[in-house]
């Protein structure tokens, strides 16, 4: 009986021990894993409209995080109660992890514009997923954990970059209304071209950063009550197909 008991207890504890290994592998792996993306597994498809579609639109801004208009444009869509996508410079992102971290709370969607928006027309493959690796990498330094669902590539010079946007999890980013705010515009012009270039299901390009972009800010504040009062949704970019 005592020889059975002593077996009987060297199992036990055998048994405990792989328990106890197995729980510290997946503790291990757990902790190495890299987040998991906020949707489906992306593609090379440059998306240019909404989730929803019908009369919805998804506002998005690129260039920042910029101390000087970022956080009054976060204020207005906070006061509006509207989410957006934010396209961030990550040479910008360094400076400013603060910014991305209000961001990231307010709600907003975090997109990968490639460290220093340079124009990767003509990139390799290799030198692409370096830079938006490394843009990755400062917006998770800023942000622990963030969720980058898309790429936009800066000045819409694509070459290969939604193939390889793709492979690291981001849906490239598209757009099919610019209202052309880094050229000099006042509020009033910038907003009435949003409202007459909306159409339904589209994804709007505007600017936090990259320049005084303190007459966009303008533009949106007036105009987001007025496509609310028309019944308009504000929405995020589609997901992969």
């Amino acid at each position: 009986m005592r020889r059975n008991s002593g077996r009987q207890g060297g199992r036990r504890r055998g048994l405990a021990s792989l328990i106890g290994l197995g729980l510290c592998l997946a503790a291990t792996l757990t902790a190495t894993a890299p987040p998991a993306r906020a949707s489906g597994a992306a593609d090379a498809t440059i998306v240019d409209s909404t989730r929803g579609g019908g009369q919805s639109v998804a506002f998005t801004f690129d260039d920042g995080p910029n101390p000087a208009d970022t956080p009054r444009l976060l204020e207005v869509l906070r006061r509006h109660d509207v989410t957006a996508v934010f396209c961030l410079w990550g040479d910008h992102v360094r400076q400013n992890p603060g910014l991305v971290q209000q961001i990231a709370a307010d709600g907003h969607t975090l997109c990968n514009h490639s460290m220093y928006h340079s124009d990767m027309g003509s990139w390799t493959p290799d030198r692409i997923r370096a830079d938006l690796e490394q843009t990755s990498a400062a917006i998770r330094q800023a942000v622990p954990g963030a969720q980058i669902p898309y790429f936009r590539a800066p000045n819409g010079s694509w070459g290969q970059t939604p193939q390889v946007a793709a492979s690291l999890g981001m849906q490239p980013l598209g757009w099919r209304l610019a209202i052309n705010d880094w050229e000099p515009a006042t509020a009033d012009q910038l907003a009435q071209r949003l409202r007459s270039g909306v159409t339904p299901g589209a994804v709007v390009l505007m600017h936090d950063g990259g320049g005084d972009r303190s007459a966009t800010v303008t533009a949106v504040d007036r105009v987001i009550p007025e496509l609310k009062a028309q019944s308009w949704r504000f929405d995020l970019p589609a997901a992969p197909r």
